[in-house]
């Protein structure tokens, strides 16, 4: 079948329902696709610039929990052309089939099946909404429709030690799925000849329209199969043809090599810190700056950014160095490190701030210090506050992780100290 005939029977379900518990307090007030990212970006941004660069137009984007700021970005960001069957939707949860919310993936898109009774795809992609990556989505959906499989997995290799956060996906020599452990504890079968590697599920489907109608339904006259990783994949890959996609292969126009292959499950504060400050290397794993397959999200309308003072007797410089800085900013005497700052961020004199992620209006007191931070949006830093340098203290009031991570929640009100 031809790509562009192919695209337009495919309807791209984009789950963005998950809690994000593993990401509080990010999560406290929004749900996880809905946290910022990267400067300027939510995360559900990235799976729908894929989709919206690989050619699909026809999205439904799945929420629940916490959904006003992803309803409010998604809706005021993606406005495609429905006249010509191009739209982003929003679809919250209904109880449709009872009285209950979604009880995983699987059921999330169960009880949307008008969805897909309405539309009449021949083909169905269902993807999270909660990982920073690129993909020619197309490229996946090709090889589905050359190897007519009823399900193809998107699957990325990943240590063997992390096997427990994810689907291990065992495979034969033509990548047909012989195997699948959703989240095992020990034990997960390893890559042939890689030992120290698992394939790993990345959560992205394609799925034969009426294949995945009818395995849903039955598996709801039954009261079984909530989630897809724990009950439909075990029970599809037995009795039909369950294909593994290789991520690794796939090829993003106008990237590097060394990009290939780039995925990251952003689902605890370290793992998005690590994320972040990725972005701010001098050659990215993660390109934001590709113009062959521009990542957009809402327009900022803001002023550029603004660096004052150089006043190099006093230290009164503004600096910024190995950082995304976003508009709306002003480094007024102030130096940043290895930062990535979200719009309208103020760092006043003589503060520094190294390896921190500084969200939308936080304002940063003179004298200040601050390292391997997360500030939440609108935090007001009184002059003279010390963050990330004495963890007993910061774990009194913030949240710190095991590897030392310190986040300030939104609404957070900090001591003032008195200035000799």
């Amino acid at each position: 079948m031809h790509a562009s005939l192919a695209r337009r029977n495919v309807l791209t379900m984009i789950l963005a329902g998950g809690m994000g518990e593993r990401l509080y307090p990010l999560t406290r007030d929004r749900a996880k696709p809905a946290v910022p990212f990267g400067g300027r970006y939510r995360i559900i941004d990235f799976v729908i610039n894929n989709f919206i660069n690989s050619g699909f137009f026809k999205l439904k984007v799945l929420t629940q929990f916490k959904s006003t700021s992803l309803i409010e970005h998604i809706t005021r960001t993606w406005r495609l052309v429905p006249e010509i069957g191009q739209y982003v939707d929003v679809v919250p949860a209904q109880m449709r089939k009872g009285p209950f919310w979604f009880r995983g993936t699987a059921d999330a898109v169960f009880q949307n099946l008008e969805l897909i009774f309405d539309e009449e795809p021949e083909y169905v992609c269902v993807f999270g909404g909660d990982h920073i990556y690129k993909m020619d989505v197309n490229q996946m959906l090709q090889e589905h429709i050359a190897s007519d499989a009823d399900l193809t997995i998107a699957t990325i290799p990943v240590p063997v030690d992390e096997a427990e956060h994810f689907g291990v996906v065992e495979v034969d020599s033509d990548f047909r799925v012989t195997g699948f452990v959703e989240k095992p504890k020990s034990g997960a079968r390893t890559i042939p000849g890689r030992p120290d590697m698992i394939l790993a599920s990345m959560g992205n489907y394609i799925f034969k329209a009426s294949v995945m109608i009818d395995v849903l339904q039955r598996n709801a006259l039954r009261n079984a199969g909530v989630d897809f990783g724990k009950e439909i994949i075990p029970e599809m890959y037995p009795r039909m043809k369950v294909h593994a996609y290789d991520f690794g292969e796939n090829f993003i126009p106008g990237e590097d090599p060394h990009n290939r292959g780039y995925w990251r499950d952003v689902g605890t504060i370290d793992s998005y810190f690590a994320a972040a400050l990725d972005l701010v290397a001098v050659t990215p794993m993660f390109n934001l700056y590709n113009p062959m397959w521009p990542i957009v999200s809402a327009p900022m309308h803001q002023p550029p950014a603004k660096f004052v003072f150089a006043d190099s007797k006093s230290q009164r410089i503004g600096i910024a160095t190995d950082s995304l800085v976003s508009d709306g900013t002003i480094i007024s005497g102030g130096t940043i490190n290895r930062c990535v700052l979200h719009p309208r961020v103020r760092i006043n004199s003589y503060a520094d701030v190294d390896e921190s992620i500084l969200m939308e209006s936080v304002e940063v007191g003179r004298h200040s210090k601050i390292r391997r931070a997360i500030i939440d949006k609108g935090v007001k830093i009184p002059p003279g506050t010390t963050i990330g340098y004495d963890l007993e203290l910061d774990r009194q009031r913030f949240t710190v992780t095991e590897s030392g991570i310190v986040v300030v929640p939104k609404g957070a009100v900090i001591e003032e100290k008195v200035l000799a």
